[in-house]
């Protein structure tokens, strides 16, 4: 089910994660794995400068790879940037996905993230995971 039908009997959970990259090279903050059988709704995607005396730079990115955890590096596919090297003030954030902007994470997609210091921004993402229900899975199933 590589598009659910957001209108069909469907179960949505709103999650929360949060990842402050130790290293400068690009990593996943939310994988959305090829054969999950869900779309994850972006609600909201904030770079918090956690540095505390200096900016720093960072990316956000969709990767067309979904199926490596939190925190390992993406593998194969494409980053498509959201924002490229945006300077994040010294105990500043940036918002980079809100309820205005929010964007759709389908399976086998990722959302990659680059600090340009290591350890220096916290990026947290808010999230609705949608699936259909077992119960319509099973009446789509039987017809």
């Amino acid at each position: 089910m590589a598009n659910p039908n957001l209108f069909a009997s469907s179960n949505a959970y709103g999650t929360t994660t949060y990842y402050t990259p130790s290293g400068t090279t690009a990593v996943v903050l939310l994988a959305n794995a090829s054969s999950s059988g869900k779309v994850f709704k972006i609600n909201q995607i904030v770079a918090a400068n956690v540095n505390g005396s200096s900016a720093v730079d960072c990316t956000v990115s969709i990767y067309s790879n979904g199926s490596v955890a939190q925190g390992s590096a993406p593998s194969g596919g494409t980053a498509y940037p959201i924002v490229s090297t945006v300077s994040v003030p010294a105990d500043a954030s940036l918002i980079v996905v809100d309820k205005t902007t929010a964007i759709y994470l389908m399976e086998g997609t990722s959302i990659s993230i680059t600090s340009g210091t290591a350890s220096g921004i916290t990026f947290s993402v808010s999230y609705e995971e949608i699936s259909r229900s077992e119960e319509h899975t099973s009446e789509l199933q039987s017809h």
